[in-house]
């Protein structure tokens, strides 16, 4: 593992990112030189992420987190200020929800799952490590959304909205407009807050149906992790540019 130290090595942490495209963000910042809190729920899973890391020669450490656990995020909190700082917050972890997505057959039950997981979970961390965040001299905060969330895109039943889902899509919609709200209460601020979409990654989420690497997906993450300091706050965007919301 690289030898850094620690105070003054920039540090993120992404949430969910023992696999997929958590894990390529998490990579990706590493190799850009960010020491890199690996969050998430199963300690084997986390384990394994952290050590693939390192063997790349990379500066990861694990962060035990279940973003749904209000004492888990406020551990994990404690645990990122004993480190020294932090300076980006990326907001991966997410769940689909199962089936039905059809919504006249979803339970209330289900949808509250998925809600909190996708957006009140965003929440809890965020406004956990806010606080050690604005101690960075370049903090940023990035969602992982995804234009499935978009209203825009839904409304017009443009190709890129997927398959009908009543659950998973409008957390996405849900998180995007937190991240608005975000970004317009920190206006003033030198915090950057950002929702990005990866595109169609082969993950777990969707049964790896998708086109796309989650290598490939994680770029746009890695690019509003790093902004500039004049960089814009409270956008919506993939690789190729903005997204409607």
């Amino acid at each position: 593992m690289t030898e850094n130290n620690h105070e003054t090595t920039r540090t993120a942490l992404v949430t969910g990112a023992n696999k997929g495209i958590g894990y390529e963000i998490a990579a990706g910042l590493a190799r850009l030189g960010f020491r890199v809190g690996v969050g998430a729920r199963d300690q084997g899973r986390r384990d394994e992420a952290v050590a693939r890391l390192q063997a790349e020669g990379l500066d990861a450490f694990g962060v035990a987190l279940d973003v749904t656990d209000d004492e888990s995020v406020a551990a994990a909190a404690a645990q990122l200020e004993a480190e020294g700082r932090l300076d980006v917050l990326v907001n991966n972890a997410a769940i689909a929800g199962g089936e039905p997505q059809e919504p006249t057959r979803v339970t209330g039950a289900q949808v509250l799952e998925v809600v909190d997981t996708n957006v009140v979970g965003v929440v809890r961390v965020t406004n956990a490590l806010l606080p050690l965040l604005r101690q960075s001299p370049s903090p940023r905060i990035v969602n992982v959304s995804s234009s499935v969330g978009s209203l825009t895109l839904q409304t017009a039943q443009a190709d890129p909205v997927g398959p009908l889902s009543a659950v998973y899509s409008p957390t996405k919609s849900y998180l995007n407009a937190i991240t608005i709200q975000y970004a317009k209460e920190l206006a003033d601020t030198n915090v950057l807050v950002n929702a990005g979409c990866p595109g169609y990654v082969a993950t777990d989420l969707n049964g790896h149906r998708g086109f796309r690497t989650a290598e490939q997906g994680a770029a746009v993450f890695l690019e509003l992790a790093t902004l500039p300091d004049d960089g814009r706050s409270g956008t919506f965007r993939n690789e190729d540019g903005p997204l409607p919301w």
